[in-house]
């Protein structure tokens, strides 16, 4: 449990260095913004030239003392981990802005979006936070039952329209292509990489597909059972989770023993469990399983035939 916790701690850490090393190398010299707090602090920096990170722990502390009163301590024990690590990173890391070796707008808002985007994802997927608008957005979405998402790019586009009013349209052009990447990144690093595709498929020959599956692809298939709508005839229906180079044996399979199958394929963004975050059986070894268990029911069916003949000669 302990070694759990040290290790949360520590990929929240490695995420929040990614982030804000981000914002010193790519965004600020290049004279570009950031999201929620960290882009009010970079303005309060390119104006007063006041440390970021400081600004950012100042402008939390009231967003802190809000979620303690009102969403609890739970919620804001981590937050506050987050934030004050976050802002410690920023000033850190400052001495990157010496070192930035990307002079194009458009490059530096990419890839300063993308690795921000990485270091915020890093940090929620440990189910922690970096404060700022999210704990405004928790706010907000408790007491008017709003999208966080929409909170979030409502403010966004405020602190925007102050960087166009101070700096000029451009930069807040380039900053909104810097935002829509770091966001878009971080939605992915949060569901995961580990895209699979979930298939589900109506046939009347379910079992001979399912049969040619586990045998053929080596993924466990469940029969759902289903009726339809207008016959109300009863249907099996095929369920599988496969990875992506596996979808085309998938429609090999089913087009070879029956074509006309109604089947749709799905994007799973992340799977858990036997076979794909937990260890799976050997294939060799799950055929073993399975042929000595229909096997043993063979065996069971015949012996329960022999002594109903038995009696019934009696």
């Amino acid at each position: 449990m302990l070694r759990r916790m040290i290790l949360r701690y520590i990929v929240i850490f490695v995420g929040c260095m990614i982030g804000s090393s981000s914002i010193n190398l790519f965004l600020v010299p290049n004279h570009l913004l950031s999201g929620g707090i960290s882009g009010i602090a970079i303005i309060g920096y390119y104006l007063f030239d006041l440390p970021i990170g400081l600004q950012m722990l100042v402008g939390n502390l009231p967003l802190l003392f809000a979620a303690f009163k009102i969403l609890g301590k739970k919620y804001t024990g981590d937050v506050i981990f987050g934030t004050v690590l976050y802002s410690l990173c920023i000033d850190a890391t400052r001495f990157l802005n010496a070192y930035s070796f990307v002079n194009d707008p458009m490059l530096a808002a990419v890839y300063g979006g993308l690795f921000t985007g990485i270091g915020c994802g890093i940090v929620f997927r440990m189910n922690a936070s970096t404060g700022g608008l999210d704990i405004v957005a928790a706010i907000v979405k408790k007491h008017y039952s709003l999208n966080m998402g929409a909170v979030i790019f409502s403010f966004n586009c405020f602190i925007m329209l102050i960087a166009a009013t101070l700096f000029g349209p451009v930069l807040a052009m380039f900053t909104l292509i810097s935002m829509f990447v770091s966001s878009t990144v971080t939605d992915k690093v949060i569901a995961g990489f580990n895209n699979k595709k979930a298939v589900m498929l109506i046939s009347d020959k379910t079992a001979d597909i399912a049969e040619e599956i586990i045998k053929e692809v080596g993924r466990g298939v469940t029969f759902l059972k289903g009726e339809g709508a207008f016959t109300h005839q009863s249907k099996e229906v095929l369920f599988v989770v496969v990875n992506l180079t596996q979808v085309g044996k998938i429609k090999l399979i089913v087009s070879a023993i029956d074509p006309l199958a109604f089947m749709i394929i799905l994007s799973a963004s992340e799977v858990m469990g036997r076979g794909f975050t937990l260890p799976g059986a050997k294939l060799e070894q799950m055929m073993k399983s399975r042929q000595n268990s229909i096997e043993e029911k063979a065996c069971s069916k015949y012996r329960s035939y022999k002594e109903n003949g038995s009696e019934s000669g009696r």
